[in-house]
């Protein structure tokens, strides 16, 4: 049997982030993706690539997150931007209702390169209604000094605090994504907390700038891991070289922002040869 798994997240008309990177995501991994969006992410390229968030009706969320987990064979469900606080509570009692095996909560905050996006009414409720459900969450550095209250992160002791803070939240494991950001260190670095122990994920860090959609796919990743029975050890590592993989063989889509390739790990793009063969 195919596993399955839900996305619950905004859109992103380029295709890179949001409920997209997911669902390409999750079929690279042989995983059936549903999908509940609760906002559509627009980008004006006469402005700079300014971004604008349309949040969608509550009630067609909820109409939305029924008919995905109708098959009533969801593994593992995943959440992105929500939108607005509204939303965002709303998700959280769906959640909490209806019970999933793991929940991955994915606390995104602004858009890259934009800063305060969401309302502040937003992290509130990821704090105080999503965090306790989380079965793993994964904010990138900015994320997770909001979520933690501790400001800037620039080290991996600060790392490890913040990782504490968010787990006394109620998430039971937190990943914390470092990658680039973290100036202090020669290596991309990821923290994993399990609840008593730290685990360091280092890679090489990428002279490319084609990260466009990175935190949405590793945490997308890490949910199609876990929907196959992977331990949560495990799908944190296969997410990280997932993602590493986007990154390195990433694709420069438009003059403002480098994509993510989704089938890079798998080496998706061979199947051009077998087109080629079928003409």
């Amino acid at each position: 049997m195919v596993q399955q798994a839900l996305t619950i997240a905004g859109s992103d008309s380029t295709g890179g982030a949001g409920i997209q990177a997911d669902l390409k995501t999750f079929e690279e991994f042989g995983v059936f993706g549903f999908s509940t969006i609760t906002s559509i992410v627009t980008m004006d390229a006469t402005k700079g690539w300014q971004h604008q968030v349309h949040s969608i009706d509550g009630a067609i969320i909820k109409a939305q997150f029924l008919s995905a987990i109708a098959s009533k064979n969801i593994a593992a469900v995943k959440t992105g931007m929500l939108g607005n606080a509204e939303n965002a509570e709303l998700v959280a009692e769906l959640l909490s209702y209806y019970q999933f095996s793991h929940i991955v909560i994915d606390p995104v905050i602004a858009c890259k390169g934009t800063a305060n996006i969401l309302q502040p009414d937003v992290v509130q409720q990821l704090k105080y209604k999503l965090m306790p459900l989380a079965s793993i969450t994964t904010p990138n550095l900015v994320e997770a000094g909001i979520l933690a209250e501790i400001g800037d992160i620039t080290n991996i002791q600060q790392m490890k605090y913040a990782a504490k803070q968010i787990a006394s939240l109620g998430a039971k494991q937190v990943v914390i994504k470092g990658g680039h950001r973290l100036t202090t260190q020669e290596q991309a670095c990821d923290l994993y907390y399990d609840g008593s122990d730290f685990h360091l994920l280092r890679a090489s860090k990428i002279q490319k700038e084609t990260n466009h959609g990175a935190g949405c796919t590793f945490s997308a990743a890490l949910t199609a891991a876990l929907a196959l029975n992977f331990t949560y050890e495990q799908a944190v590592k296969i997410a990280k070289d997932f993602v590493h993989q986007a990154i390195t063989d990433g694709l420069s889509i438009n003059p403002y922002v480098g994509h993510v390739w989704h089938g890079a790990y798998f080496a998706t793009q061979n199947r051009k040869e077998r087109l080629q063969n079928a003409k």
